[in-house]
């Protein structure tokens, strides 16, 4: 009798056994994972095992198969198992749970699993930080940074209280991320000196405190760079990026935590190096280092393309779509529109394939489409997707970005007086300016010199210049100071006053170069060959022409290569998903994105 009461055991542990071989086998083998799970229930398992089981069922056909409905009944089943001393199933359940609920769109559902979950997991510190973070990111998709901000505020008192001071700075800084996204700076300000003064006092395993130091500096640069202080932000780059080749000269500690609320880390090391690229390569392209961006773009994009092949985190996607975002706006300036169009496509293409991607980037998009349209004189199309563009967006500083644009459109058209007016006065740098981003106000300046400047008013535009110079100036804004001094050099030379309009034009040339700024370089090089002409300089006069014939080459050769592509139709595109791929003329695209 005592033989047959103990046999079942081995067989249902056996089943366990072979499941989780199946599950492992390259390429797993999820079917007969599936029927070695479900035939453990056929040996009454203890209620420990059926409850483990129950979840791992769940999980497999959640991630594995498309049986949603079978997975979604065996995660709630081991959800509510009442087992006290094996309270981790219950509360890795109603993580997993909560997640297939918001896969299926059913976000209501989830909240209330994971509020549960978060009350009775008090006792297991590990659980209820992962269920805190995992809630506040619930609420933060749905762009609740209130809800999502209290609950992190929550996590770092408990972590506070437990004795992890590691996780609670990873609580503060993912709030001080929020507050930065909510434009709360009254709040980011004080948080930030907290976390500052916690990550340097802590003491613990190096990786883990590096990374923390990213996550902070990261958070210090993109507020510099969302104000558009590029001169003032080197100091925290700097530190960045010699923080990030820190880490990648550490060795992974296996050791892990004594603390079971210290279980976590913010970014595997291999996407903070592509984070620190991206944020490198914003700074670049405000900054006006575009060979720079470039150089990063290509390194991150690299990284990324290895990093696709084994990891399909949605998080790579979306850094894949910002380095692309930026260097867009790099080609279009250093005259390469037909690169950028083919890469605006390839946006497209990767937002097709994630709907929370495309919702989070369509006005960015559509402003990219907006700059290309320009590029090629296609001012009616410009306006239509300018105008797209700030219905999709509740950010302030991408909306000004796009309402700045929009008034240069206008500006060129020269019969929309009462739409410009308009604009101008929602962006008026001298009075009640919509955000505080340095560079912004700047390019607000710019735009009132440069209405001023066609409309003949040359004292005003003057004022309206020199304050765009002393401002962009002060944060090295170098494309913003090459377009001030070239339009004042016009300016100058309009007014007759050679001597002038040279001390602006030829740094004005000087700084184009260096960016490089090939509508600056193209606009200088007029201006030079007719302030030479006038001067009676002719070999001056001559060496410039010859510039402006090269650069207007290039530019046309550019210009007829880029409105000749197939994705040259996207000009047309203003309302729902972006359109089925573009097929080339020349046969399958060979760029980074299609190899991912």
């Amino acid at each position: 009798m005592a033989a047959s009461t103990e046999a079942p055991e081995p067989r249902y542990l056996a089943l366990l056994g072979f499941a989780e071989h199946f599950r492992t086998s390259s390429p797993p083998k999820i079917r007969l994972c599936v029927h070695c799970l479900q035939a453990v229930f056929q040996f009454e398992p203890p209620p420990r095992v059926e409850a483990r089981t129950h979840l791992q069922l769940g999980s497999v056909l959640y991630r594995h198969t498309k049986n949603s409905e079978l997975a979604q009944t065996h995660l709630e089943k081991a959800v509510l198992y009442q087992i006290s001393q094996f309270e981790d199933v219950k509360f890795e359940a109603a993580s997993i749970l909560s997640e297939f609920y918001c896969h299926q769109n059913l976000v209501d559902s989830a909240k209330p699993v994971l509020r549960k979950a978060i009350q009775i997991s008090q006792q297991t510190p590990y659980w209820h930080c992962r269920l805190l973070f995992q809630l506040a990111q619930l609420h933060a998709l749905e762009k609740d940074l209130v809800s999502a901000c209290e609950l992190l505020g929550v996590g770092a008192e408990y972590a506070r209280v437990m004795g992890s001071e590691y996780t609670r700075a990873l609580f503060l800084l993912s709030k001080g991320m929020l507050l930065l996204m909510e434009r709360k700076l009254s709040e980011v300000h004080p948080l930030l000196t907290l976390c500052g003064t916690i990550v340097e006092n802590w003491q613990g395993n190096p990786i883990q405190k590096e990374s923390l130091r990213v996550f902070f500096l990261v958070l210090q640069v993109t507020h510099y760079l969302d104000a558009g202080q590029v001169k003032s932000v080197k100091p925290c780059l700097k530190q960045l990026q010699q923080c990030i080749q820190t880490i990648s000269t550490l060795h992974d500690d296996e050791i892990l935590p004594t603390n079971p609320a210290a279980l976590f880390h913010w970014l595997p090391k291999e996407h903070m190096c592509v984070l620190v690229y991206l944020v490198t390569v914003m700074h670049s392209m405000q900054a006006g280092y575009l060979e720079k961006a470039q150089k990063y773009t290509d390194k991150a994009l690299m990284q990324l393309e290895k990093l696709k092949m084994l990891d399909s985190n949605p998080i790579l996607s979306t850094f894949q779509v910002i380095l692309l975002e930026h260097i867009i706006m790099c080609r279009l300036v250093t005259g390469h529109k037909a690169m950028a169009l083919q890469e605006i496509s390839q946006v497209c293409q990767l937002c097709q394939q994630s709907p929370r991607l495309f919702t989070n980037h369509a006005a960015q998009l559509h402003t990219l489409l907006g700059l290309y349209c320009i590029s090629v004189n296609c001012m009616d199309n410009a306006e239509a997707q300018f105008t797209a563009a700030l219905q999709m967006t509740t950010h302030q500083e991408l909306w000004t970005f796009i309402v700045t644009n929009l008034a240069s459109v206008y500006i060129r058209e020269g019969n929309r007086h009462q739409e410009l007016y308009s604009l101008l006065e929602r962006i008026n740098p001298d009075h009640n300016f919509p955000v505080s981003s340095h560079c912004l106000r700047a390019a607000a300046f710019y735009i009132r010199g440069l209405l001023s400047f066609f409309q003949g008013r040359y004292n005003e535009a003057k004022r309206f210049l020199r304050e765009t110079l002393k401002m962009s100036n002060a944060e090295d804004l170098n494309r913003l100071t090459a377009c001030s001094l070239v339009l004042l050099g016009h300016i100058f030379f309009v007014l007759g006053n050679h001597r002038e309009s040279n001390n602006m034009v030829v740094p004005a040339m000087q700084l184009a170069s260096k960016i490089p700024d090939m509508s600056v370089q193209l606009w200088s090089s007029a201006l030079l060959k007719d302030l030479n002409k006038a001067c009676g300089n002719t070999i001056d006069a001559h060496e410039a022409a010859q510039m402006h014939q090269n650069f207007s080459q290039q530019l046309l050769q550019d210009h007829i290569a880029a409105c000749s592509l197939p994705e040259h139709n996207l000009i047309s595109w203003t309302d729902g998903l972006p359109p089925v791929q573009f097929q080339s003329q020349n046969g399958p695209t060979t760029s980074l994105a299609s190899l991912l």
